[in-house]
């Protein structure tokens, strides 16, 4: 079946007129990915060193959510067919119809050239350049290729979630260092345990749909054995900011501890195995990994922040 054809057969393809109010275009954006976004770029601005004016670090941030949100629409807009196939994304403005497809890229591209122009602007070339990238890798590289291609679709397409701390580093300094590019090595190292732990549970959504993620690929005991893998790799990396010395011995500690217990989690994925403890676990595990990125970028905000204030204004 055609791409064409798969999307004249959602809702919305008799409808002339948008029943959209503000708040499906909202979803569009991936309001909740756009705030990790956010928050992550922050951490690569405040860690950057020297001053930036707080408007031009506003509007750098704001252009970065914007090309953020701007992948999610791209991305809602070409996967609408498989969308509609799975419950947990059924919902989304274009499966339902309250969006029309054309409508969705239309919003999406408007928005990836603003948020790149934006940035190049106020901040420098590099760093609009390496959104521009992101936006592409996020919605071709990962969306169109990936996803529907292969179960390392995760692993490969979270580069595109882990580069807004470059990008913002870049844009504060026009440069790209070690220190961003261990932001980014984070991000992509977590992102495929944190994925995965879900897609454990939501499986038989994606079988639905068709998309070959690792579980339906390669099975739910290979997958828990990738976590774990991958979760091994994580721990020790969370810790690198404190011996690059751009984090404090408190943030040492802090990846330390929730490194361990986003082990222990791991370990209990692998464990359980059947029974409605398995999902449990394996959802309890999906949770406490967004809580760990969570503590670990925001030590690092909160440090450089006050670092960044006392350069600003001392």
């Amino acid at each position: 079946m055609s791409f064409v054809s798969q999307h004249e057969l959602l809702p919305e393809a008799s409808v002339r007129i948008s029943v959209a109010d503000p708040s499906d275009y909202l979803a569009l954006l991936k309001p909740r990915v756009m705030s990790l976004v956010v928050f992550t770029a922050l951490a690569g601005l405040l860690v950057a060193p020297g001053t930036m004016h707080p408007l031009i670090a506003f509007v750098s941030l704001l252009a970065i959510a914007v090309g953020a949100g701007a992948s999610g629409a791209l991305n809602m807009w070409y996967d609408a067919d498989i969308d509609l196939l799975m419950s947990r994304t059924k919902t989304r403005p274009v499966p339902s119809g309250r969006i029309r497809p054309k409508e969705a890229l239309g919003f999406g591209l408007t928005l990836a050239v603003f948020s790149v122009l934006t940035l190049a602007l106020v901040a420098n070339f590099l760093a609009a350049g390496l959104l521009a990238f992101t936006i592409f890798f996020y919605a071709v590289v990962y969306t169109m290729w990936l996803k529907r291609s292969t179960p390392q679709n995760i692993v490969i397409g979270g580069a595109a979630g882990a580069l807004p701390p470059v990008v913002a580093y870049a844009a504060a300094t026009n440069s790209v260092s070690l220190s961003s590019l261990v932001l980014f090595a984070i991000i992509f190292i977590w992102t495929p345990p944190h994925f995965w732990a879900l897609a454990l549970v939501k499986s038989a959504d994606y079988a639905r749909a068709g998309i070959p993620m690792m579980p339906n690929v390669k099975g739910p005991d290979h997958t828990r054995l990738e976590i774990v893998l991958y979760t091994i790799l994580l721990v020790p990396l969370g810790v690198v900011p404190y011996f690059l010395g751009f984090a404090s011995p408190v943030y040492g500690v802090v990846a330390a501890v929730s490194g361990l217990g986003m082990l222990a989690f791991a370990i209990l994925v692998y464990r359980r195995r059947v029974g409605p403890g398995a999902d449990r676990t394996a959802m309890q595990m999906f949770a406490y990994s967004i809580l760990y990125l969570f503590l670990l970028f925001a030590v690092i905000v909160v440090e450089n922040g006050i670092h960044s204030a006392i350069r600003h204004f001392g």
